[in-house]
């Protein structure tokens, strides 16, 4: 889907566009929240979640509730491979077998298929590196995140924008965030015991929060709290509707890998990442032995590739000066929320 033609636009009205573009984050911490919900988008408090639970069911909100952040709460790295054409489907189906593998896409480039390992540990990740190395005869690139200048795939959809967050004319607030491979979350066992518990989404009621305290056995109070330390500490980065955005249009993706210079790279990091059309802005490691020589990675939705590429121009006309190579994605192998059952040590 490449335009705003589709039967999702036409599905919904003007409160359903309201709820999805006004809480991909700030959804409340309360023990009622969808009332608030209900007393801003002029509705009673059961339609609020109805129209949740429609939106969803229709694929329009592929989620409702945390957004974890698996960096902070484990070990995640971006891998890739050069997959043989006439072995892809092999290797693909040995990289997909793996749980802790939660994205993988083919991608118009040499290294050809790109897939995201999210695991308890360093070590326990870069086990799984080398086991899908040892099965497939590939070499794998393996890219850590080591700062992150921003992150975050919440933008309007309910418009005609080209590429994602064009609307928005405000620059992002953007910063160089160092990001340790050996970092793991300090979690209590209630914390640890609700990461699980909420991996999947929220339940769809007027009451989530008190649902989700009885599954996991301690007092509501105790875990509005909890959730409120987690998104504090970084474990929880928005909770909201997690938009699908191939169904609402921005199908057209593109991974842009930029060779910058290092003394220039939070400068041009940041600046980068506060452009409202850049969903993505990160730094990851030159692997030189590998002739990988890369070091800031920019990521843009779009509706269309023209669309997209025009803002590409304009970010190496304007910003980033300097040798890059773009990414398109071709085909989604495997997209799955990572799985958080290794990482919280229960």
């Amino acid at each position: 889907m490449s335009s705003l033609s589709g039967n999702w636009r036409e599905a919904i009205d003007d409160v359903d566009a309201a709820l999805i573009d006004g809480y991909q984050s700030g959804f409340p911490i309360e023990e009622r929240p969808f009332r608030r919900l209900a007393a801003d988008l002029g509705v009673d408090e059961s339609a609020a979640v109805d129209r949740v639970r429609a939106l969803r069911e229709a694929g329009i909100v592929r989620r409702f509730g945390a957004v974890l952040n698996p960096p902070v709460i484990g070990s995640s790295t971006l891998a890739a491979v050069r997959a043989p054409a006439d072995r892809f489907d092999e290797v693909a189906a040995v990289v997909n077998e793996y749980r802790q593998v939660n994205h993988n896409y083919a991608r118009d480039h040499e290294w050809n298929m790109w897939f995201v390992v999210t695991a308890a540990s360093r070590k326990a990740r870069d086990e799984i590196l080398a086991e899908i190395e040892s099965r497939t005869g590939c070499d794998v690139l393996n890219l850590p995140m080591l700062t992150d200048y921003y992150i975050d795939l919440e933008f309007p959809v309910v418009n005609g924008d080209r590429f994602a967050r064009e609307s928005l004319e405000d620059r992002t607030d953007s910063s160089a965030t160092r990001i340790s491979e050996a970092a793991t979350g300090d979690l209590s066992a209630l914390e640890a015991e609700l990461l699980l518990e909420i991996q999947d989404g929220f339940p769809l009621s007027a009451t989530p929060y008190r649902d989700i305290a009885a599954n996991v056995g301690y007092a509501v109070e105790d875990v509005l709290a909890a959730i409120d330390r987690l998104q504090a500490s970084g474990c929880i980065k928005r909770i909201g509707c997690v938009i699908n955005h191939v169904v609402t249009g921005f199908d057209a993706n593109c991974m842009v890998v930029w060779d910058v210079p290092d003394d220039e790279l939070d400068e041009r990091g940041e600046h980068a990442g506060g452009l409202p059309y850049v969903t993505l802005c990160y730094h990851r490691p030159r692997r030189p032995e590998q002739e990988w020589s890369y070091n800031l990675f920019t990521m843009i939705h779009g509706r269309d590739p023209e669309a997209v590429d025009e803002k590409i121009d304009e970010l190496a006309a304007d910003y980033l000066p300097v040798d890059h190579e773009r990414l398109y994605s071709t085909e989604t192998l495997k997209q799955t929320g990572a799985r958080y059952d290794d990482l919280v040590g229960i």
